[in-house]
């Protein structure tokens, strides 16, 4: 079975779910290669053993760098994209190929991100009830009409459930989350210091990195804040972050968040909403607690209680006594990461996802027979 995988971005949650994904599934068999981004893309993919080309696709005007998709689609079973403008270009150039075009929707319109999972969710600031209507009407229409090409992935139960009721055909959506690489051989220790608290997101409002700063300089024990990610909030988050003299670093876009886990004891991520943030299972797979809202498809990661605490959205006090509770008693905090780390092994390992997919690309192959 020849797999063709397109990206068009240059960096994010979905590429470095690809980066997992594309070299699981070439281990179990497939032909595969991807096109993405850029030349510093393509070297990311062919480190990890993956054949791939670069074809940067500017916008979804560029039809020109998108009609360089072409000759690599030739031959293939399945043309697999993830994101917008690749699923645009990908599905539709993937049909006239003759292949089984599938999409994974690792997201929608940040408007409309904190509808999943908590269809009541206040709209953002500044964004009127015409946009909204937009979006929903506009873009997600489009999302719905690009979906009957072929089959759409939804990372996380919440997604599918938002998509479903909006009207996506119900026997094309198929539930199937991200997969993590697990070190077996990891263990965690106890550090001296304060309680060191990372988080890994765009710098926006719905990611709530505001919420955290805020639970920081709430919170009792000593914290030190990684940050990790850029952002058009990167100077109000900076300055909130001296005005409330938390011990804030903001580190800036990091390649391989994954290898910055171990210097930390504890995982945060206050998103306003969310689908299935990847950053929360590179923590768990590093053997670290989290500490998030319960919001979109967060709930289907952590295990409230048992793998990290889970609070509500926008609640900067409840976080603050959940990075108490954990600097206050080592004993939990390891145990809790441990079992993250298990729970990361038996439910999200890449190679049992891969599985999965492939069991997909068979099934939706054969009936297009």
């Amino acid at each position: 079975m020849r797999v063709v995988y397109v990206s068009t971005l240059p960096r994010s949650g979905p590429l470095s779910h690809l980066l997992q994904l594309a070299p699981a599934v070439a281990a179990a068999g497939a032909d595969v290669h991807v096109a993405c981004a850029s030349e510093e893309v393509r070297g990311w993919f062919e480190a990890v053993g993956v054949e791939a080309t670069a074809v940067p696709i500017a916008d979804k005007r560029d039809v020109g760098g998108a009609s360089a998709l072409w000759p690599l689609l030739a031959g293939a079973d399945v043309v697999h994209t993830h994101d917008r403008r690749a699923g645009l270009f990908g599905r539709l150039a993937g049909r006239a190929r003759g292949a089984s075009v599938v999409h994974t929707l690792h997201g929608l319109p940040e408007e409309i991100v904190p509808q999943f999972g908590s269809p009541g969710a206040p709209r953002p600031p500044g964004v009127s009830r015409a946009r909204l209507a937009w979006v929903v009407q506009g873009v997600l229409r489009a999302e719905r009409m690009l979906a009957r090409l072929g089959w759409t992935v939804a990372p996380s139960s919440a997604m599918a459930r938002f998509l479903v009721a909006h009207g996506f055909p119900p026997r094309r959506v198929e539930v199937i989350p991200y997969g993590i690489g697990v070190d077996s051989t990891a263990r965690r220790g106890a550090r001296n210091g304060p309680l060191v608290v990372g988080t890994a997101a765009n710098l926006e409002y719905w990611k709530g990195v505001d919420v955290l700063i805020e639970a920081v300089a709430l919170a009792r024990a000593p914290v030190r804040l990684e940050i990790f990610g850029r952002g058009s909030l990167a100077g109000e988050l900076e300055e909130l972050a001296r005005q409330r003299s938390v011990d804030a670093r903001f580190n800036g876009f990091e390649p391989n968040v994954q290898a910055r886990m171990p210097s930390l004891d504890v995982y945060a991520l206050p998103s306003r909403g969310d689908n299935l943030p990847v950053s929360i299972l590179e923590a768990m797979a590093a053997g670290l607690p989290v500490v998030a809202t319960r919001v979109g498809g967060i709930p289907e990661l952590v295990v409230d209680g048992e793998t990290g605490f889970l609070v509500d959205r926008d609640d900067a006090r409840g976080l603050a006594e959940a990075l108490d509770r954990l600097a206050g008693d080592t004993d939990e905090r390891l145990n809790m990461g441990a079992k993250a780390a298990e729970r990361a092994r038996a439910e999200f390992s890449a190679a049992g996802i891969a599985a999965r997919m492939i069991g997909l690309y068979e099934r939706i192959c054969e009936s297009s027979t």
